[in-house]
């Protein structure tokens, strides 16, 4: 370890000049212009475009449009773009345009939030962001200079979903679109609820203490105002704060997309107009969607946008790139690692190098081929290979069930007892299970593959193991968890989760146990519980989004949902692991455990709940690749 220590001393100069290096030229070789287009309505929407003083050759666009800014603002002050691979693109002379979207920062016009796609627009008033993209790009190719008639649009999250939108343009000169981790659906999957259970700690992080939610009457390339919560610990303030009414009294009349959801707490035609994939038809350019296996954002969003692209738009130019990444790793020049996990490789390299920007150059520039980016490309976690695949998922997986069994087996068979049998635990809204082990205040990027022991040393998470295994297994595709349950109230939370379980002598951590103290970077990999899927279900959401409904106390209730994708092989020697607890915070809010209006409950309405998981009738089924 001391030579990496040094290796990495040693060369961390050079890249620091090598990105000075990068800064220079860029400033001498480019010029800064900023621009406020007209749309179709009048209302103009601002750009700072960047552009190569080459003029010896055409140059393609490519275009990010954001609702975080196109800062820093000024002719003379640049966007770093050398501190990643996006420097590529300057260096092969991309005209590279960042975009305020309409009612942010320098734009005019007023903000939505998921602004819903509009396929019938009529007059000139009717607008939505593919209309204000195609606006964008018509202009662009017009009165950029020395452009090819090319552009290219991309971007993460929030700009993931402006560039689903963007491919909805129908401009004939946008050629490729790479939605990365695009917000698709907020009510299933991403961001602010997974399968109707509300993510208070991204909402309201981002809303009220990033300051995301406050109004932009005008253009302004200020910040909103930020909100520094009292406590620190996140678990402790978001128990003391308690029940959501609390946090939008916290929140103001101002946070106009919180109140929203506060009144939208079912799945109506609100939150349908907002699933980006409502509009995904005809798309007519190369697409390339890319998300995190690990992303805690916007994985749903990555899986999702393809599979709808697939089904919807079927002649489509559709390709998928899924790395072992959290949210915006691909973007980062380190990827050999997601928190105590190593993968074996810079995964963020090779996708830069090898699919990202040999896509837009060939669709873009007409240089190089893309033969060799596959339908799929997908990094499977475990042996730590890409996978170059002909479809997602994969044709040759097998549904295989995994049987929870009495005194917490796991079995690929089920039992032969005729007698029901369960176990049960107590589900107690004043002490829920954290979903990480240690204190802090932001939510971790890392818990998407943390160590469980701390939540299977609990009483009120159930844990089933196998036996260790004899032959590896794979798994490519989404995960469902099928349980048989019954409760003693009438609503409940289930987070099922999906680990894989390190032998006890093994890990390429190895650490002196009895050590008074070890290094930082230091983790205990023997017996490591490794989180390699979870995902929670809000119980009255079992049968409909949109028509909730109350558990029977003591009647046993199926509870189906679907996990996103996993990319996993479990290898011989390990054992898999499966835990079922019912709280999972403060990711996610409690459930008071009584069917009610839980976004105007009453901190008195919280109260505690035995649930039963029966033996055998409830199973995980797994997509095997055989």
């Amino acid at each position: 370890m001391k030579k990496l220590y040094v290796l990495v001393f040693f060369l961390f100069p050079f890249v620091v000049m090598a990105q000075n290096a990068d800064s220079v030229w860029l400033v001498n070789n480019y010029i800064k212009k900023e621009v406020s287009i007209p749309m179709r309505d009048g209302v103009k929407l601002f750009i700072s475009a960047y552009l190569p003083k080459d003029n010896t050759e055409k140059h393609p666009i490519l275009m990010e449009r954001t609702p975080y800014s196109c800062a820093p603002y000024g002719k003379d002050s640049f966007r770093p773009f050398w501190i990643n691979h996006l420097m590529a693109y300057c260096r092969k002379g991309y005209i590279m345009v960042i975009a305020d979207v309409r009612g942010r920062w320098m734009s005019e016009g007023t903000f939505m939030d998921v602004r819903p796609f509009n396929p019938n627009k009529i007059t000139n008033k009717d607008i939505d962001e593919a209309s204000d993209t195609y606006d964008t790009i018509d202009w662009m190719v017009k009165n950029l200079a020395n452009n090819n008639g090319n552009v290219g649009v991309f971007g993460i999250s929030y700009p993931g979903f402006y560039s689903t939108m963007a491919s909805l343009s129908g401009h004939p000169a946008l050629k490729a679109v790479s939605p990365e981790a695009p917000v698709t659906d907020w009510f299933v999957g991403d961001d602010f609820h997974h399968n109707g259970a509300f993510f208070q700690l991204d909402a309201f992080s981002f809303y009220k203490e990033f300051g995301f939610g406050q109004p932009h009457p005008k253009p302004t390339p200020l910040a909103a105002p930020t909100y520094d919560p009292p406590i620190h610990d996140n678990y402790q303030f978001y128990l003391k704060t308690g029940a959501l009414p609390n946090f939008t009294k916290l929140a103001g009349d101002s946070l106009i997309f919180w109140n929203q959801m506060m009144n939208h707490p079912n799945r109506d035609a609100w939150w349908m107009a907002r699933n980006a994939r409502v509009g995904i038809k005809n798309v007519k350019p190369a697409m390339l969607v890319v998300g995190g296996i690990f992303d805690a954002e916007d994985c749903f969003g990555a899986w999702n946008t393809y599979k709808a692209i697939d089904k919807q738009s079927p002649a489509t130019n559709n390709r998928l790139v899924m790395g072992p990444w959290y949210h915006e790793q691909w973007r980062n020049n380190d990827g050999t690692h997601l928190g105590n996990i190593q993968w074996g490789s810079n995964t963020s390299a090779y996708y830069a190098n090898n699919i990202e920007i040999p896509f837009f150059d060939y669709y873009l520039r007409g240089k190089g081929t893309v033969d060799s980016i596959s339908k799929a490309t997908v990094f499977f976690t475990g042996e730590n290979k890409w996978h170059k695949l002909p479809q997602w998922p994969p044709a040759d997986i097998q549904p295989t069930d995994l049987y929870l069994s009495a005194n917490g087996a796991l079995s690929f068979t089920a039992g032969n007892s005729t007698k029901p049998s369960f176990d049960s635990y107590v589900s107690d809204p004043t002490k829920p299970v954290p979903y990480t082990a240690d204190v802090h205040f932001n939510r971790t990027r890392t818990y998407m593959t943390d160590d469980q022991r701390f939540a299977a040393r609990r009483p009120d998470v159930l844990v089933f193991e196998t036996d260790t295994l004899t032959k590896d297994i794979t798994l490519g595709g989404p995960v469902v968890a099928d349980l048989m349950i019954s409760l003693s109230n009438t609503d409940a939370d289930f987070v099922v989760k999906l680990i894989d379980v390190y032998p006890d002598n093994a890990g390429y951590n190895s650490v002196d146990i009895y050590a008074e103290t070890d290094p930082v970077a230091k983790y205990p990999m023997g017996g490591y519980q490794m989180l390699v899927r979870a995902e929670i279900m809000r119980g009255r959401y079992r049968n409909s989004y949109s028509n909730p409904e109350a558990f029977v106390p003591g009647k046993p209730t199926q509870v189906k949902y679907t996990l996103p994708d996993v990319a996993h092989t479990f290898k011989k020697g390990h054992r898999l692991m499966v835990q079922v607890q019912s709280s999972w915070f403060p990711l996610v809010d409690r459930n008071p455990q009584q069917f009610i209006d839980i976004y105007h409950a009453k901190d008195s309405d919280f109260v505690k709940e035995t649930i039963n998981v029966y033996h055998d009738q409830s199973k995980i089924i797994l997509p095997v690749l055989k």
